[in-house]
C-alpha cells in the first residue's frame, strides 16, 4: 500500500512538472499560429492595462496580419462556422497583442475570464457556438491554464462592422 502512494505522489509530481514546463511559443509553433505586430488602437484607449497579476486586455476584433478585419453580421453574411472562424482569428489576435505586452507567454498564469461580442442578426442564439473559436484556440494553446469564464452575447453592430469582438482577463506569473 505504501509503495502505491510512493508512485502516485512521484506521478502526481511529474505531471505537475510537465505541466509547469509547456513551453506556450513552441505550442503555437506546433499549432501552426503565427502572431504579428499589433495594431495600434483605433481610438483613445491602450491595449492592455495591468493591475496586480491581471492583464485586461481591451476589446479586439478579428484583425489579420495584413490590418484587414473579418466584417459581417452572423446569421446574414456568416454562418456560424465562418463566425466561429472569425473568433479564432480575434485569439490569434489577442495573443499576438498578449505576446507584445508581456514578451513571453510562458509568464501566462491561467485565462481568467472572456467576454465574447458577436455581431449577428435578431433572433441569432448561437454566439456560445460563434465564441467556441476563441475558447477552443486558448485551451488548445494553453492546455488547462486557459480554460476559463465566458460570456457570450449578441449584438446589434460592432464597430467596422467586425463579426466579432472579444475583450479578456489574464492571471500573470509573479
Amino acid at each position: 500500500m505504501r509503495s502505491l502512494s510512493l508512485i502516485f505522489i512521484y506521478v502526481l509530481i511529474a505531471s505537475v512538472s510537465i505541466a509547469q514546463k509547456t513551453d506556450f511559443d513552441k505550442r503555437l509553433k506546433e499549432l501552426n499560429i503565427q502572431l504579428f505586430e499589433p495594431a495600434k488602437p483605433i481610438a483613445n484607449y491602450v491595449k492592455a492595462v495591468r493591475s496586480g497579476n491581471l492583464l485586461f486586455i481591451a476589446g479586439h476584433g478579428p484583425s489579420k496580419a495584413d490590418g484587414t478585419y473579418i466584417t459581417g453580421k452572423v446569421g446574414k453574411d456568416l454562418t456560424v462556422e465562418q463566425g466561429y472562424d472569425a473568433a479564432r482569428q480575434v485569439g490569434i489576435t489577442i495573443l499576438s497583442t498578449l505576446k507584445s505586452e508581456i514578451g513571453d507567454l510562458n509568464k501566462v498564469k491561467r485565462i481568467v475570464k472572456v467576454l465574447g461580442m458577436v455581431n449577428c442578426t435578431e433572433g441569432f442564439v448561437d454566439q456560445p457556438k460563434v465564441i467556441n473559436g476563441f475558447s477552443d484556440l486558448m485551451v488548445a494553446v494553453f492546455g488547462e491554464k486557459g480554460k476559463h469564464a465566458r460570456s457570450a452575447v449578441g449584438m446589434y453592430a460592432l464597430p467596422m462592422n467586425i463579426s466579432v469582438e472579444v475583450e479578456l482577463v489574464v492571471e500573470l506569473e509573479n
